[in-house]
C-alpha cells in the first residue's frame, strides 16, 4: 500500500501559491517530502515485484535475510523470535506467523537452546540457505539497478542526508494546531 496517494505531484509554483494561504507550508520542504514519499513508494513497488517473481513476501524475505546475512563482528546473530521481531519492526505475533510459514516450507527450523530449554532459536535450514543464496544475486542486482542513476559520491551523500533526516525524526512536533 503506497504512502503517497497522489498520482502526480504538485508543481512547485502551486506549492508557493498554497503557502500564501498556509504560512507554515515551506514549498521546498513540501516538495522534498513529497518526492521522498513518491520515491519510497516506487522503490517499494520495484522490490515487491522482485519478491513476487520469487514467490516470497517481504516479511518472509526479511526473516531469511536476518538469519542468513553474514556479519563477522556479530557472534550472537538474531535468532530468537523476539529478537527477530524487534529487528524486523513487527510484533511477536506477526513474527510467529512468518516463522510458522517458513518452517512449514522447510526454510527454517525451531531449535531449543541447549543451555536454556525455555529459549527457542530460529535457524536457517540448508534449503532456506539455498533459497536465499539463489535470490541474493538477483536481489542485489535489483538494488544496484534502482541506484544506477547515482554516482558513488551521490549514493554516499544520499545516505548521509537520509541519516540526517532519521536523526531528526524524534524531534518532529506532532502537536495539532488549536482551533
Amino acid at each position: 500500500m503506497p504512502l503517497l496517494m497522489l498520482k502526480d505531484l504538485p508543481r512547485y509554483d502551486c506549492l508557493i501559491k498554497a503557502a500564501e494561504r498556509c504560512p507554515t507550508l515551506q514549498p521546498s520542504a513540501c516538495d522534498a517530502f513529497l518526492n521522498l514519499l513518491r520515491t519510497g513508494d516506487d522503490v517499494f513497488a520495484v522490490v515487491a515485484r522482485f519478491l513476487a517473481s520469487h514467490d516470497i513476501s517481504q516479511g518472509r524475505f526479511t526473516v531469511l535475510m536476518l538469519l542468513g546475512m553474514e556479519c563477522p563482528e556479530e557472534e550472537d546473530r538474531p535468532s530468537t523470535p523476539a529478537t527477530l521481531a524487534e529487528m524486523a519492526g513487527v510484533t511477536r505475533a506477526t513474527m510467529t506467523g512468518l516463522i510458522d510459514t517458513l518452517e512449514k516450507d522447510g526454510l527454517v527450523s525451531r531449535e531449543a537452546d541447549p543451555k536454556d530449554r525455555r529459549t527457542i532459536h530460529v535457524v536457517l535450514t540448508a534449503e532456506g540457505r539455498a533459497v536465499l543464496d539463489g535470490m541474493l544475486p538477483d536481489y542485489f542486482q535489483c538494488v544496484a539497478d534502482v541506484l544506477r542513476p547515482l554516482s558513488e559520491a551521490e549514493r554516499k551523500q544520499l545516505v548521509r542526508l537520509l541519516q540526517k533526516i532519521q536523526v531528526g525524526l524524534p524531534d518532529v512536533n506532532l502537536q495539532q494546531s488549536q482551533r
